[in-house]
């Protein structure tokens, strides 16, 4: 399969119209790809803490509806990123969406973890509450938004519902650049899955982005990595390569805690 991470340009130059504007045109080049992805909160900005009010939306909102149609176009596997999603109730939420080739929405996850330490998105934003993976032609994906990637707990569920692909959209830092290298392989290796993280580059808000983004396989491998600039990476990804990993490593097996027992290894019987 054919993966491509869009690293989107985010700054304080662009407006969320003209940004979503570019980004679908970027998404209708990618026809025979199999998954596109786009980085974290890239139509509103996602350390633009003032403009998150002004350009949040429903779950069927412009972006929605342009990344809908941009999939459709490509015929494409589309993970959106993340935009600021106002709930009927009035909670805004980091909310990522992902289409099918059809242009139908097959799933959207709300941001558990918060970024801000009380402040930002911990201060302004609801948690989401439930893990949520996506059945494509070449795998289950499970979703997980930047911030996400400094809790083990919530991959390792991803795994236990059936994961073999993780796709991270991301707004990091740069200056914790070292960080996200670390998270991202770390995740690959501990759950034997491949891991696409998808990063925003340019500067908004006061913050400028690692980019970097990259596809990691099962072993640890970095198959492609972007640099620090506005780039369209594409890798080759072979799915079988979850199987062969974990047969030929099968750590997974030996697990202990945090499972049902009948799941577990079973334990020798004592020799009479």
């Amino acid at each position: 399969m054919r993966a491509t991470l869009i690293q989107l340009r985010v700054d304080d130059t662009e407006d969320a119209p003209a940004r979503r504007l570019r980004a679908a045109g970027l998404v209708r080049s990618r026809a025979g790809d199999d998954l596109v992805v786009l980085p974290e909160g890239w139509a509103a900005g996602a350390w633009n803490h003032a403009g998150w009010p002004r350009d949040a939306e429903p779950l069927d909102g412009p972006t929605a509806r342009a990344m809908s149609a941009a999939a459709r176009a490509a015929r494409v596997w589309l993970h959106a990123g993340t935009i600021v999603e106002r709930a009927p109730d009035g909670t805004l939420y980091n909310t990522a969406l992902v289409f099918d080739p059809g242009g139908v929405r097959r799933g959207h996850y709300r941001k558990i973890h918060r970024y801000g330490f009380d402040t930002g998105e911990a201060a302004l934003m609801g948690a989401g509450e439930r893990i949520v993976t996506v059945p494509t032609g070449f795998g289950t994906v499970g979703l997980a938004t930047c911030y996400d990637l400094r809790f083990p707990e919530l991959f390792r569920a991803l795994l236990d519902a059936g994961a073999r692909f993780l796709v991270v959209p991301a707004a990091w830092p740069a200056g914790r650049l070292a960080h996200l290298r670390l998270f991202v392989r770390t995740r690959a290796v501990e759950e034997q899955c491949f891991v696409l993280a998808c990063v925003a580059v340019g500067e908004h808000g006061g913050v400028r982005q690692a980019g970097h983004s990259m596809v990691v396989d099962p072993w640890g491998e970095v198959l492609a990595e972007a640099g620090p600039d506005e780039e369209v990476l594409t890798c080759e990804v072979d799915p079988s390569e979850v199987d062969r990993v974990r047969a030929e490593l099968p750590v997974l097996r030996d697990r202990v805690l945090g499972i049902p027992a009948p799941a577990r290894r079973a334990a020798p019987r004592p020799v009479p």
